[in-house]
């Protein structure tokens, strides 16, 4: 399946006509379709060539030799800016991730997913909608600026007409939406009729992609694709952890009746995580310290599925660290990730090639696990072993690792998954079961660590318009781990979790790693947020802001003007939760202020 080192991904040959634009302004044509999709490759086996990019769509989708920078600025009339929009991929790496390596021997049909890293740079959002959709989904949903997902659908049959004796295709769709079920969904319905009838399909298919509507927080969608309709649910900032998506309503009619998507994003975790059911505590708290680890599996649908898994385990933390669903030494970051001459990245990294158990033998954590079980009965649990067990290639199934866990293991937990397991519970209902428990362990670890950040706002009797128009307006006071830590005796994790452990010092090993950087970061700049527009309310509460003014100098009052102004843009960007009564009075106090100043600096303010 996997072609030799020596042979490398052929050009795509072949592309349809797709309407070609430049420049994808809204109404343009493929900007709905690029809401959800930046663009389908098809990438087959080429007996001489190897793995080849036959075909990319729409056909102004850009895949280039070498990743490049970030998409392109383009003016298109004066005052008026749109994006140009480039998806840059590597064509290399989208070939052999597209394909299972020859290690994995996939017969049949074979869905799985990667993730691919966007060199020299980030794109920027350039969908009117994008930055309201990442702004109201969790902050584990955002689209990544840096990365794509690739969702792969992999066929391998015998083909006598074919000179190598297998039909060997990959449908892939290429997207930044982490919506792993949505897009399962879509490729099982559109895959095997591709494989079929190609190209008109592709295409038919494509058109009604770009006639969905876009992708917004807390919206139930209705997808028609292939006379189907897929119903989906949006997930929100506003929605409860663990509800049930909201029903859709005026569509009971709808012909044919929906397929409802319960997710989409949500794996079945029970099924991902049976074989280390026992060590799911442990795994958590590896990937809560950003822990560098390798997933060893059969295949990759195993791999990213497990990987995937364990970046989701955190929610609703936002999982900072970088992580390969699915990761092939034919990878650009090959040398980066397996170097021996610096500290292992933190990275959580899906592969299947044995070659992976000598190349990373330096990780201190490998996760090896063999074929999964078809039967009912729970799989043979993999077994914690030193990392000098760690044997190249015959390496047996087991969690490979010296790391000792600060938290006691939930044994009534692991009790209750092999009842409702014995009992032949439905698998949705065991995921449910263990995805509250994780639920429930982060949010314990994270609410004393957001009750001690909310208690480092400045008080709301502080925000005056006089101090916030002095040179020293309140601020946020700084973190201190030491006075956090004190403050665990009394408003710690044990008040919500009855788990016993080293609970000070998984904290302490929480600030070193990048969940710790990731979540003050996001933290501190809502915070800052809020607080801007708390300073923007009280001054346009102030009753005597003429008064103010009197022993102001015109530079200071200059000053309040541009301040008033950046403030008020910021908060039209949607970027300050500012109600619109204030952003009038705000703009009936510039243009007073700016009224009571010489005319020669009011033409200078009032200048475009």
């Amino acid at each position: 399946m996997d072609a030799g080192p020596g042979a490398a991904p052929h050009p795509a040959r072949g592309r349809p006509g797709a309407p070609s634009s430049a420049t994808r302004a809204p109404g343009a044509p493929w900007a709905r379709f690029s809401a959800w999709l930046e663009c389908v490759c098809v990438v087959t086996f080429d007996l001489e060539l190897g793995q080849a990019l036959e075909l990319v769509y729409p056909s102004d989708s850009r895949l280039t030799d070498k990743e490049v920078g970030p998409a392109l600025w383009e003016r298109t009339s004066p005052g008026e800016q749109a994006l140009t929009r480039f998806p840059v991929f590597q064509k290399s790496s989208i070939c052999y991730l597209s394909f299972p390596d020859s290690h994995s021997g996939c017969l049949g049909d074979t869905q799985f997913s990667f993730r691919i890293r966007q060199c020299g740079g980030q794109r920027h959002l350039w969908h009117p909608d994008d930055r309201h959709c990442d702004s109201g989904v969790p902050v584990s949903l955002q689209r990544e600026p840096a990365h794509y997902f690739g969702y792969v659908y992999f066929r391998q049959v015998k083909d006598s007409s074919v000179k190598r004796g297998y039909f060997q295709k990959s449908l892939v769709l290429v997207s930044r939406l982490p919506f792993v079920r949505l897009f399962q969904a879509l490729l099982s319905l559109i895959a095997p009729e591709y494989f079929d009838k190609l190209v008109p399909c592709l295409e038919a298919v494509c058109s009604e992609i770009d006639q969905w509507p876009d992708p917004m927080p807390g919206q139930t969608l209705n997808l028609p694709v292939m006379g189907v309709v897929l119903q989906v649910h949006i997930p929100s900032r506003a929605d409860k952890p663990e509800s049930s998506p909201p029903k859709q309503c005026g569509h009971e009619n709808l012909l044919p009746a929906p397929v409802v998507l319960s997710s989409v994003h949500e794996l079945d975790l029970f099924r991902c995580f049976q074989p280390v059911l026992a060590h799911v505590q442990m795994l958590w708290e590896l990937m809560l310290l950003g822990e560098p680890l390798v997933v060893l599996a059969p295949s990759p649908a195993v791999s990213s599925e497990m990987v995937l898994a364990l970046t989701s385990c955190l929610q609703p933390l936002k999982f900072c660290c970088d992580y390969r669903p699915y990761f092939t030494v034919h990878d650009s970051e090959f040398k980066e990730f397996t170097t021996r001459t610096q500290a292992p990245p933190n990275v959580v990294l899906g592969v299947t090639n044995p070659f992976f158990i000598k190349t990373l033998q330096h990780w201190p954590h490998i996760l090896r696990i063999g074929e999964p079980r078809m039967s009912g009965d729970l799989p043979k649990q993999v077994k914690l072993k030193k990392p000098s067990r760690l044997k190249t290639l015959d390496t047996k199934p087991g969690l490979y690792t010296a790391y000792t866990a600060h938290l006691h293991r939930d044994k009534a937990l692991l009790r209750r998954l092999l009842k409702g397991l014995q009992r032949e519970r439905p698998s949705d209902l065991l995921s449910a079961l263990l995805r509250r428990h994780l639920l429930e362990l982060t949010q314990s670890f994270i609410i004393p660590l957001e009750h001690y950040m909310a208690s480092l706002m400045p008080l709301q009797k502080s925000i005056t318009p006089w101090k916030v128009l002095s040179r020293t307006p309140p601020q946020i006071r700084p973190f201190r781990q030491d006075d956090f830590l004190r403050s665990l005796e009394h408003s710690g994790p044990q008040l919500t979790c009855m788990l016993k452990g080293d609970w000070l010092g998984l904290y302490r090993r929480f600030f070193k790693s990048p969940h710790f950087d990731g979540w003050y970061r996001q933290r501190h700049k809502e915070m800052a947020q809020k607080l801007e527009a708390l300073h923007l309310e009280a001054i346009c509460e102030a009753q005597n802001i003429e008064i103010w003014m009197k022993d102001k100098s015109e530079v200071e009052v200059v000053d309040l003007v541009l301040k008033l102004r950046e403030r008020l843009v910021r908060a039209q960007g949607h970027q300050l939760p500012v109600k619109e009564a204030t952003l009038k009075r705000a703009r009936l106090y510039i243009e007073m202020v700016v009224r009571s100043l010489p005319t020669d600096l009011q033409v200078v303010l009032c200048s475009p």
